[in-house]
């Protein structure tokens, strides 16, 4: 039980369940604005009253095509807000404070290709001369 408890007070675990909590309370609100406002309104200039009511029989099986187009417009939405307020910003900060690449400070060997120091006059694998790099 110690190393259960270690496991789950351990600070990335924790903020993993919060992130997961707030991401389901963000998919209800975002549902709901597809459902209660948008999907009502791009139902609207389409001629159909309720957008989330369209459906179709085959066989005694109703097929729910609304809620699908609400589910759909639900996801575009979280997932065009998951890209421009997280992976962005991210990728952004990222790229800021990215270490600047490390100067070479091999060459390789003309006559038998492998790495040796810059400052090298003699390569250590085969023994030619090398010319001095400034």
């Amino acid at each position: 039980m110690k190393g259960f408890r270690e496991f789950v007070l351990r600070g990335n675990v924790i903020d993993l369940a919060i992130a997961v909590v707030i991401g389901v309370a963000f998919g209800n609100i975002v549902a709901a604005l597809v459902k209660d406002l948008i999907t009502p309104l791009i139902a609207a200039l389409g001629g159909q009253p309720d957008f989330s009511a369209i459906t179709f029989t085959i066989n005694n099986s109703k097929f729910l095509i609304g809620d699908f187009f609400n589910s759909l417009i639900s996801f575009v939405i979280i997932a065009l807000v998951v890209y421009f307020f997280v992976v962005l910003p991210v990728n952004r900060l990222m790229e800021r404070f990215k270490p600047a690449p490390l100067p070479e400070t091999t060459r390789d060997c003309p006559f038998c290709i492998s790495k040796v120091p810059k400052a090298a006059t003699r390569c250590p694998f085969c023994t030619s001369e090398l010319e001095r790099v400034a």
